[in-house]
């Protein structure tokens, strides 16, 4: 039987057929039918996957046909090579054998086997003429053990009456040590097939193995399993024999209660070990009956009611407190046996027999970690998660009340995610939208200005930047590239219509009919009975809360994009009609009209002046709430779609490139081993001795040089003159004096280096040039793991399409780090800003949405209090102790970390025994440096004057300021410093400007000029910063 995941498979059950000429599908290899197609090629499918096992052969990854053919392959060549009178024999012995492992079985079968024959048997055997005859075995005799004189037991026997070949009349009878067979057919791997192909076992532990019933019914094998060896007997068993090492281990010690009953006839009087009740608001009586309902381990001892008196003549009263005291007298035991005493039927106070404690239940099993975030038991006292701060100004208190701050940044907690969601867009996608860029709090400031006197170019190129997405320009042919709703021209219609309506055509009268005085009362009659008809009141007209339809009646927003007229509020204009016609899709409506009131209001004329005037004071909220519609539309265009590609391809590059790279480290780190291998085999050779220790007096003197050379230098003095002098010097005694001293020690220095040259023994030419094929295989590794770190660099800059999740925490908040992918760490390197250093610089984290939120934290109550007994909390309780002050209780609701010693903080307080995270906790960790010297940036270009003050302090030189005073001139807006040097370079103008016309022939020579120059976008920039290995990274 073919095997699936070490099961046989099972096929699908014959369906009924209703009629004779219904279509079926058939599969001839199974004798499977199917009524539906799609099941059937659901099947197919099934059989097609290589995954199935030959049963005979054991041969895996397999489809279902071939293995079906292997295993009836083998199966016949089983059947033809197994001899034929061992079947019946082997498959008694097999049957209700409980050996679990084949092998094991095999072993023992054919151990049994090996020696043994059958009638049938074809085998060779040896005559006394010591000829080697061929034969038939035709019967055999088998002899017990015998006793010996000495009353040992001899070794059973049997003989074997042969029948010859090619010797009709004779026959040969022989015992065990003079017949054998051939080798060749009974074989353990033979027989493991033939018991493989007949005999099948359940999947339960302890399951006997059964022939098969046609194989049982060929050779008249018996199939009824006996009883103790059915599952159920199994099961009881096992079940029994647990609970009585249950009630053993936690049996009461009788010992100390021995002496007191009269059965005790070993002399020891021991006194009952005597424990005090528990406590209980449970009555002595209801504990009684409680003890008895617990199945008894040992013999219960015997005791009586109350009102009912002992068999013998003596009874004894019992103490006033009979539940804290043992009877010390029990009655007789009956003849019948040790029975329980009779109790009285009317006994109000009749005690239980003494039955053993409840059982103490097993200890759980260890827990294999990690498992579910929640079902981590809290740690006591453990760390709360550091305070989040929160970019809006609302803070959440649950999940739907936010409390507003008196002061902030006006930003509403609904527009941080779209905000973000811009800024992301932004600058993953820059290349296409040739903008330099930028950090998010310069992204933020921009989109809060709010004044006619400064044009910040960081908001103007940002909108005018996506908008050109949306549509091409003239010259390339002014292509709409994102699908838009159709307007309907009702307002430009009405006048038309009412002008030139055309007249109904008049349907021709009918014929008069004959009018007699009958007909004419009837008429009359039915007239007055008739209800009066309810007048029509006329539909109310949906009123327009806005006039953007009328902005765009000059020129419509499509052509005057196709033109870049961003001039003058032309960029506004734009972005009001494609409002307008995004508004005629009913899931964009609201959206769009609220955004529409603002911008083009009734009470305004529907000018370019007015969109101007009306976007820059249009608050902070609805300008994020108009750039992210834009954005999300640009993502949708065929040149989005396109760079996504086009950075899937490049990934494929690179990881093929990073492959070689780390193929090549892994022959270099093996050469570098068998290096290392022969470098400790040379090295006793090439190694210097130790030094020798400077050996002492016996009595402990030390020789001092120094005084010796003092004492020698005056020595040489006194001889190198004749006498003492007792006028003037020599005028250069002196100097011949420090001459002698230094040629001294040169020659001293001279000797002691040649004395150590002599003891370091010189290194072979061999083992020097091993030592610098290590280095050079070192640097070699050096080499490859510098330019993996770079591919990894650069397959994470590539990597666009979606912004990657740090991870998830226990309560199921998502946390982002931006940089995470589709960016340079910093930014581009080239930008306006990029002395910035950082582009986010924050860990972002985002509540559950509502599925998570109604699933894992806010639960039904009956899997509340289900956690409350787990836990002593609710999850909700649990949430608002480990999280701290600041929570985040929906997917609309942000917060961030934003300093080194909180992002320390939150990493110690994740958990990595529960899965979401020890993932989260491993990302942290991972991109732990990264992410705070990009917090240490932000705050250093956030609070400049504060950051020198620590590098000052720091450094602890004192400056004088007496005459001078420090001033630091801090910019009010740094968003303005942002200059798109993008657009500069690639287009020669920014994207607000009108594209200057261009010379043909002047132009054409200037452009080759430029194309010979790269321009450093990100793409390209990958390639600088390899050839810098990794400089700005």
């Amino acid at each position: 039987m073919v095997l699936f995941k070490r099961k046989p498979v099972q096929y699908v059950n014959r369906p009924i057929i209703e009629r004779d000429d219904q279509e079926v599908w058939h599969i001839p290899q199974t004798g499977e039918i199917f009524i539906e197609y799609e099941q059937y090629l659901a099947r197919m499918d099934f059989y097609k996957q290589r995954r199935f096992i030959c049963q005979i052969t054991g041969h895996s990854g397999l489809s279902f046909f071939e293995a079906l053919k292997s295993e009836l392959a083998g199966a016949q060549e089983v059947e033809e090579a197994f001899p034929e009178a061992l079947k019946g024999p082997i498959l008694r012995r097999v049957q209700f054998q409980t050996i679990s492992r084949i092998d094991t079985l095999v072993d023992l079968i054919y151990e049994e086997y090996r020696a043994d024959y059958y009638p049938g048997e074809a085998v060779t055997v040896h005559v006394l003429t010591g000829e080697r005859l061929t034969g038939i075995v035709r019967d055999k005799t088998r002899f017990g053990a015998t006793k010996l004189p000495d009353g040992s037991l001899g070794a059973p026997f049997s003989r074997y009456f042969v029948s010859l070949d090619n010797r009709p009349t004779e026959e040969a009878v022989v015992d065990d040590a003079h017949i054998t067979r051939d080798r060749k057919i009974f074989t353990k791997q033979v027989l493991r097939s033939f018991i493989k192909k007949t005999v099948t076992r359940e999947a339960w532990t302890g399951a006997p193995w059964l022939v098969k019933h046609d194989v049982a019914a060929q050779y008249h094998i018996d199939t009824r399993v006996p009883p103790h060896l059915r599952y159920e007997s199994k099961a009881a068993e096992r079940k029994a024999n647990q609970q009585q090492k249950k009630t053993t281990a936690t049996a009461p010690d009788y010992d100390g209660m021995v002496g007191s009953f009269p059965g005790n006839t070993n002399g020891q009087g021991r006194l009952p070990e005597l424990k005090p009740a528990p406590k209980s608001h449970k009555s002595k009586l209801h504990q009684g009956h409680a003890k008895s309902k617990q199945p008894p381990s040992l013999n219960p001892a015997p005791t009586f009611s109350i009102h009912q008196p002992p068999p013998l003549s003596t009874f004894h009263h019992p103490p006033p407190f009979v539940s804290h005291t043992f009877e010390a007298h029990g009655p007789l035991v009956p003849k019948g046996g040790p029975q329980f005493a009779t109790f009285h039927p009317n006994g109000p106070f009749a005690f239980a027999p003494l039955a053993s404690m409840p059982p103490v239940p097993p200890p759980p099993p260890p827990i294999k970690y990690p498992i579910d975030d929640l079902e981590v038991a809290p740690r006591h006292n453990g760390p709360k998660r550091p305070d989040l701060k929160y970019f809006s100004q609302e803070i959440p208190l649950d999940v739907s009340t936010l409390r507003k701050r008196p002061q902030g940044n006006d930003i509403l907690m609904k527009s941080v995610g779209p905000l973000l969601e811009c800024w992301d867009t932004l600058n993953v996608y820059c290349e296409i939208f040739k903008l330099d860029s930028f950090t998010l709090d310069d992204f933020a400031e921009a989109m809060k200005i709010s004044t006619d006197d400064i044009e910040c170019e960081l908001f103007v190129e940002a909108h005018c930047a996506a908008l050109k997405i949306l549509v091409d320009s003239e010259p390339e042919g002014g292509k709409v590239q994102i699908q838009l709703p159709e307007i309907d021209d009702e307002d430009d219609e009405d006048d038309s219509e009412e002008e030139a309506t055309p007249e109904p055509t008049p349907e021709p009268e009918p014929k008069p009919k004959r009018a007699t005085r009958s007909s004419l009362a009837k008429a009359e009659a039915a007239a007055l009975q008739a209800p009066p008809e309810p007048v029509k009141e006329p539909t109310p007209e949906p009123k327009s809360t806005h006039r953007a339809a009328e902005m765009q009646a000059e020129m419509n927003w499509i052509d005057r994009l196709r033109k870049r007229d961003f001039k003058n509020g032309g960029w506004q204009i734009i972005i009001i009609g494609l409002l307008y016609q995004l508004s005629k899709n009913p899931r964009r409506t609201d959206a769009c009209e609220e955004l529409l009131k603002e911008l083009a209001p009734l009470d305004m004329e529907p000018t370019l002046e007015t969109a101007r005037i009306q976007y820059s004071n249009l608050d902070v909220n609805l300008r994020i709430q108009a750039l992210q519609i834009v954005c999300m539309l640009a993502a949708e265009t065929k040149a989005a779609r396109g760079y996504m590609e086009q950075c899937s391809e490049e990934m494929t590059v690179l990881r093929k490139e990073k492959i070689k790279w780390q193929r090549d480290k892994k022959i270099y780190a093996e050469e570098l081993r068998l290096l290392n291998e022969e470098r400790k085999i040379q090295l006793p050779a090439n190694t210097p001795p130790s030094p020798v220790p400077e050996t002492k007096s016996v009595n402990g003197d030390v020789k001092m040089t120094d005084v010796e050379e003092e004492i020698h230098d005056s020595e040489e003095i006194v001889d190198t003159d004749e006498g003492p002098h007792q006028g003037r010097s020599l005028r250069r005694g002196q100097y011949r004096n420090a001459e002698r001293k230094r040629r001294r020690e040169a020659e001293q220095e001279r000797k002691e280096k040649a004395e150590a040259e002599a003891k370091v023994p010189k290194q072979t030419k061999q083992f020097t040039k091993l030592l610098k094929d290590i280095s050079k295989k070192q640097a070699q590794i050096a080499e490859c793991e510098e330019e993996i770190a770079i591919l990894d660099n650069d397959l994470r800059e590539a990597d666009c399409p979606r912004t990657r999740v740090l991870g998830k925490d226990r309560f199921w908040n998502r946390y982002y780090w931006f940089e995470r992918n589709g960016m340079p760490y910093a930014g581009l390197p080239n930008s306006s800003t990029a002395d910035a250093g950082y582009a986010n610089g924050c860990i972002w984290v985002q509540g559950p949405d509502d599925i998570e939120r109604e699933g894992y934290i806010e639960m039904r109550p009956e899997w509340q209090h289900e956690y409350r007994m787990k836990f002593n909390m609710t999850v909700p309780e649990r949430k608002m102790l480990e999280e701290g002050t600041t929570h985040v209780f929906t997917a609309v609701q942000w917060g961030y970390f934003d300093d080194t010693a909180a992002l320390d903080g939150l990493i110690g307080w994740l958990d990595p025994r529960g899965l979401n995270e020890m993932k989260l906790k491993k990302e942290l960790l991972l991109y732990r440096d990264r992410i705070a010297r990009n917090m240490d940036k932000r705050k250093a270009y956030l609070n400049p004057a504060d950051d020198a003050e620590d590098k000052s302090a720091e450094s602890g030189k004192r400056m004088s300021t007496r005459k001078k005073e420090v001033q630091v001139e801090l910019p009010a807006q740094k968003c303005l410093a942002w200059r798109n040097n993008t657009a500069l370079d690639e287009l020669g103008h920014l994207h607000s400007d009108q594209p200057r016309a261009r010379k043909p022939a002047k132009r054409v020579a200037a452009s080759t000029v430029v194309i010979e120059e790269p321009v450093p976008v990100k793409n390209e920039g990958k390639g600088a910063k390899k050839e810098k290995k990794g400089a700005g990274r």
